[in-house]
């Protein structure tokens, strides 16, 4: 499983990663108080979808669909410059949360 880490600068939307045409589902617990989200977006319009808000402890799950068709963006707002860790896996895969630690 495809473990990354980033360092995010405070202030508004970030975009952690680019997607075009697959299926991704990702997984972020920390850093509590940030926000993370979908940005699908064509030539005509943009959408966010399955925004949430990070507590530290709860694993969320961001599923990249097939609306990657136009251009699909995992993003993120944090409160203060930090490090992001994240897990990616490409394609569907199940609802259940990735088996490492953060």
């Amino acid at each position: 499983m495809p473990v990354r880490e980033k360092f995010v600068r405070a202030g508004d939307w970030r975009t952690l990663e680019t997607f075009w045409n697959v299926t991704t589902t990702a997984w972020f617990r920390d850093p509590a108080g940030a926000e993370v989200k979908i940005r699908y977006s064509g030539w005509w319009f943009g959408a966010d979808r399955q925004r949430q808000q990070l507590d530290g402890s709860a694993v969320r799950r961001l599923t990249i669909s097939r609306w990657s068709l136009f251009t699909a963006r995992l993003q993120i707002r944090v409160d203060g410059d930090t490090a992001v860790i994240y897990v990616v896996e490409p394609g569907n895969v199940a609802n259940l949360p990735p088996g490492i630690s953060f």
